[in-house]
């Protein structure tokens, strides 16, 4: 039986973009499928209790040194934001219209691109819209999404299931071993999911 595993991102965190640019690599290696699974992080803070390392100033210094190791040792170009932090809630919102769907990935990977290689403000209407566009997705229909009532009630839905489930940050990972679902929290654990996926 080919394993899978979900796959929960913000395109805010540089965490999941790190995670995200090495994620068809574990794919390949291990035969699974990636369920990618956008979220509104700050409301899982919110719901979980939880709150971003940012707000830590010792904490946040190390974290960017840290995370631009990992990039060099991946060889993911990456670049501290200067837009950072804003506010990823409508674009998580249309990530969530689209999870479903065949352009999730080409959406994921243009935002996160766009956010931590490109040093763009993704926010910016222009800049959502050619994003949306290259990834072969209507731009009217996506700005129609991030005002639909059902949408903005799984942003919700979403986080507390999140919580329920152990979650408090990004990247979060979901894989199953027999009867139970294994929790891994961070890019620097994709070893464990790795090592999850072929046993």
């Amino acid at each position: 039986m080919t394993k899978s595993v979900d796959f929960y991102f913000d395109i805010v965190s540089p965490a999941s973009y790190l995670a995200w640019m090495q994620m068809p690599k574990i794919a390949e290696e291990t035969g699974a499928t990636v369920n990618y699974k956008p979220f509104f992080l700050p409301g899982l803070f919110k719901v979980a209790g939880s709150a971003s390392p940012i707000t830590i100033p010792a904490k946040s210094k190390w974290l960017f040194h840290d995370l631009k190791r990992f990039a060099k040792r991946e060889g993911v170009k990456f670049w501290m934001n200067e837009h950072f932090p804003l506010n990823s809630l409508y674009i998580m919102r249309g990530l969530i219209a689209w999870q479903d769907k065949p352009e999730i990935k080409a959406l994921g990977d243009g935002f996160f691109k766009a956010m931590w290689a490109n040093n763009e403000n993704v926010n910016d209407p222009a800049v959502m819209a050619r994003i949306v566009s290259e990834a072969g997705v209507d731009p009217a229909e996506w700005k129609a999404a991030l005002e639909d009532e059902g949408v903005k009630q799984q942003v919700f839905s979403i986080n507390e299931d999140l919580a329920k489930r152990g979650a408090f940050g990004a990247p979060t990972f979901f894989v199953k071993e027999g009867e139970k679902e294994i929790m891994h929290w961070g890019q620097d654990r994709l070893d464990f999911v790795k090592e999850a996926l072929l046993a």
